[in-house]
């Protein structure tokens, strides 16, 4: 589950735009990368990948609002990009041994735990809560924090020097991403408590044709 977005009121008829290609060509490029790194162990290109990646996660954003281009659309597909990395990519690193198998876990099972927030807000016809920084700063973290791990992987200066600082990402990252979560159940038990159960209309039988 992505980050609970707030509401907004994109353009509803934009498909066609920059940010929506960016995302689907993130999308894309996530099969390519499980290849690369997986199957042809060409680190060096899958490392590229990301770096892409990163790149047109914060280009998207900024040329939507840059060029006027937002839309309902593009509020769906570049969070469900981030958690397909972010799901995806701690799994493949766990299968090449980069990341221990029990810190994958954590972050797979926060997001498991934080969708089981959405049907509670739907019973109190809440669509979403509002968009915390901390988890925008821990998807940040996290999305920085795997290409220094890949490339932290090589036998060179480089990957001495990168090493560190993908684990130092990742821990930020990880902390981050766990303490948003807190705050966004916390969340959703107030408004559980606050708000009565949405209440079912049931059609009255003039009604039915």
């Amino acid at each position: 589950m992505t980050e609970p977005e707030a509401a907004s009121a994109p353009a509803p008829d934009r498909i066609v735009t920059v940010p929506n290609a960016l995302s689907v060509l993130r999308l894309v490029l996530i099969p390519v990368f499980v290849w690369l790194l997986l199957v042809e162990k060409a680190d060096g290109w899958a490392f590229a990948v990301l770096m892409f990646s990163g790149f047109s996660d914060w280009a998207d954003g900024k040329l939507a609002r840059l060029l006027d281009q937002s839309s309902r659309i593009g509020a769906l597909l570049d969070p469900a990009a981030d958690r397909l990395y972010i799901v995806i990519i701690p799994l493949a690193f766990g299968v090449r041994e980069f990341l221990p198998w029990w810190l994958i876990g954590v972050i797979i099972g926060r997001d498991v735990l934080l969708f089981a927030t959405a049907p509670l807000l739907r019973s109190r016809g809440v669509l979403a809560l509002p968009v915390l920084y901390i988890g925008k700063a821990a998807t940040f973290a996290l999305m920085s924090a795997f290409p220094w791990l890949l490339a932290g992987q090589l036998d060179s200066v480089v990957g001495d020097i990168a090493y560190p600082i993908g684990w130092a990402f990742m821990i930020w990252g990880v902390g981050l991403y766990l303490w948003s979560f807190v705050l966004y159940w916390y969340q959703t038990i107030l408004v559980m408590r606050l708000m009565p159960p949405r209440r079912q209309v049931e059609p009255s039988p003039d009604s039915r044709v």
